[in-house]
């Protein structure tokens, strides 16, 4: 299964309606560029979790799974794409147009990441991973400590877990949470490397495992009602 081209597919259609043209076509330019890893991580654990979904075709992903990954990867490429502006500063290089742009397209990738996660499970961590985003962010000027601008892979990977987990009703247990955070340390500063790589030892049986130890009550807890 091309999970990488169902992400895709299911993110580009959640902003289908975008305009101006223009702006549309930086949303996709910018969505073809970057790696679909947290999506496909989305899907996978709610393969791992869920008879019917494990069994599905890719154009059998659209709902809910599709909108759970696009609203997981949408946010990603919101918040990298943030990154990269307070990187690069382009108001200060010359490229004022260009960055308006850009943080145009930022605000409508998280907003429409937060729209599809709204009424599931993830919306909380959705929140939090912004919030963290931010901190993160204040921080690294105020310190210069440029490790810190790695959360946002660890934090995607961890909504990731959350949203496609809890399609199959389950709650995300510490080993679930510890390995989002383990697989993030193989990160590269420029962020995710193309999925397939990336996750390619990352199978359904390996996260049914992760997501079997449910032991203590210390697992992350993914009501909407919280």
């Amino acid at each position: 299964m091309d999970e990488a081209g169902a992400t895709r597919r299911a993110a580009l259609g959640a902003v289908r309606d975008v305009e101006p043209a223009g702006l549309h076509e930086r949303i996709a330019e910018w969505l073809d560029q970057g790696s679909m890893a947290p999506g496909v991580l989305t899907i996978r654990f709610a393969r791992a979790t869920s008879s019917t979904v494990s069994q599905a075709t890719d154009d059998e992903l659209a709902d809910p799974v599709g909108e759970r990954a696009a609203g997981v990867q949408l946010i990603y490429d919101g918040l990298r794409l943030t990154r990269r502006l307070a990187s690069e500063e382009p108001w200060e290089t010359g490229t004022s147009e260009s960055g308006d742009l850009d943080i145009l397209v930022a605000d409508v990738l998280v907003a429409r990441g937060f729209y599809l996660l709204a009424k599931t499970e993830a919306s909380d961590r959705a929140v939090e991973t912004v919030r963290a985003f931010g901190r993160d962010q204040t921080v690294q000027r105020e310190t210069g400590d440029d490790s810190l601008a790695r959360n946002l892979e660890a934090d995607a990977l961890e909504l990731a877990a959350v949203a496609g987990t809890t399609v199959g009703d389950r709650t995300v247990s510490p080993n679930v949470q510890s390995f989002a955070a383990e697989l993030a340390e193989s990160v590269a500063d420029d962020g995710f490397p193309p999925a397939e790589r990336f996750l390619a030892d990352v199978d359904c049986d390996r996260l049914r495992g992760l997501i079997a130890d449910q032991s203590g009550s210390d697992g992350l807890t993914t009501s909407v009602d919280d």
